[in-house]
């Protein structure tokens, strides 16, 4: 597996994003909550808005749910509670780097839990900081290799700000500056071209190769982590070598 392979490359494989409709539209509609109560309810004039609802839009995400998590955001509707963002930064074994970008209704009780699952997997979370050096943030798309050819869609990205482009696990990955990000998706939505995801994500500048063994105690502590209610994303520096990725 290539270094610049990411965590959503290996929860693709292991149908880790497969977890229960509810969880996942309920994360998506806190996301979307936070950001119009932030920035206001209308997303051309809001990009986070913009970026939560097209998330939700490409889990299939009823319109109704997108509607009513806007209007709690901009006080149309009552929220259930005020929600905190926090980046929890800490480290895995062999010290890879993880960061779970979080919204919570409760600080202290979300970093004991989230402390908890560091622990319980063989890890530790750290002080702000003390890994986000490690990342930087990018604008990432990704499309089925089957929808076009990787020389034609260089063509089109290249111009629109394409910083990166690679195939694995039959998808592209497209990695741009995040100042890039709404240019190179137009360009794709121009030439016809379906995207599966298009995220706003931390990607780290250099990875860590991991055995099998290291490896399955790392997926653990991310599948941990994305499991709880409070995490919306996790990032982490690790690639695993391509016999394991096939098992997976």
């Amino acid at each position: 597996m290539s270094g610049h392979s990411k965590w959503s490359t290996i929860k693709h494989k292991k149908g880790a994003a497969d977890a229960k409709r509810g969880k996942i539209f309920s994360k998506l509609a806190k996301a979307i909550t936070s950001a119009a109560r932030q920035g206001g309810g209308n997303p051309d004039m809001n990009l986070k808005l913009q970026y939560a609802i097209d998330s939700a839009k490409s889990e299939n995400m009823p319109k109704d749910n997108i509607e009513r998590a806007v209007m709690k955001g901009t006080g149309e509707l009552n929220a259930d509670s005020i929600l905190y963002e926090c980046l929890y930064e800490g480290y895995g074994v062999n010290g890879v780097a993880v960061m779970a970008e979080i919204l919570t209704d409760n600080k202290n009780r979300t970093a004991a839990e989230i402390r908890k699952i560091f622990e319980m997997s063989g890890g530790n979370l750290g002080e702000s900081g003390c890994v986000s050096w490690m990342f930087k943030q990018k604008g990432v798309i990704t499309i089925d290799s089957g929808e076009i050819e990787e020389d034609k869609l260089m063509t089109i990205v290249l111009d629109a700000g394409c910083e990166d482009l690679q195939e694995e696990a039959g998808k592209y990955e497209i990695d741009c500056e995040t100042k890039d990000f709404n240019n190179v998706k137009k360009a794709l939505q121009d030439a016809g071209i379906k995207i599966e995801s298009a995220d706003i994500s931390w990607v780290a500048n250099t990875y860590i190769d991991l055995d099998e063994e290291k490896g399955r105690k790392v997926i653990s502590l991310m599948e941990k982590l994305e499991n709880h209610d409070d995490v919306q994303n996790v990032y982490a520096n690790f690639s695993l070598p391509e016999g394991f990725m096939a098992e997976l």
